[in-house]
């Protein structure tokens, strides 16, 4: 399958195709004069990396995961890891939407007065203090 016809199934642009393969994501298997060729197995790979993505994992933890051989040599220990960050993300969020469903309807004169918004800031606060307030992701060590 040329690269084309991969991107209009997996609905990956090639672009994106053609960097997976730089990072070693994805190995094409020959070309048809200047595009790419890919094997029968790429959508169910690309599959995995979106799988990967969607749960918050670096390109670099994937390609580890996917292994050299083509063959996935998925990490048990890290998608435990990664349940738990999932499970505390959930956490913050929900009491993030809490706070703000309270700050919508509080009947305090201002919202600085009352305490569960301010317990709201705290946990903005704190979060921005670890990196994870700025809207960016923080960094991977």
């Amino acid at each position: 399958m040329d690269i084309g016809e991969v991107a209009k199934r997996s609905g990956v642009p090639a672009s994106t195709l053609r960097f997976y393969e730089e990072k070693g994501l994805i190995r094409s298997v020959g070309r048809q004069g200047l595009r790419r060729v890919f094997g029968g197995d790429i959508l169910e790979r690309l599959a995995l990396i979106a799988l990967g993505r969607v749960a918050g994992f670096s390109l670099d933890e994937i390609a580890h995961m996917l292994g050299s051989d083509g063959k996935p040599n998925i990490d048990r220990a890290l998608l435990e890891k990664k349940a738990d960050e999932l499970d505390k993300t959930i956490q913050t969020l929900m009491a993030m939407r809490e706070g703000l469903r309270h700050a919508a309807v509080c009947s305090a004169p201002n919202h600085m007065e009352c305490p569960t918004f301010r317990r709201l800031l705290g946990l903005a606060a704190a979060g921005a203090i670890k990196g994870e307030g700025s809207g960016k992701r923080p960094r991977r060590r």
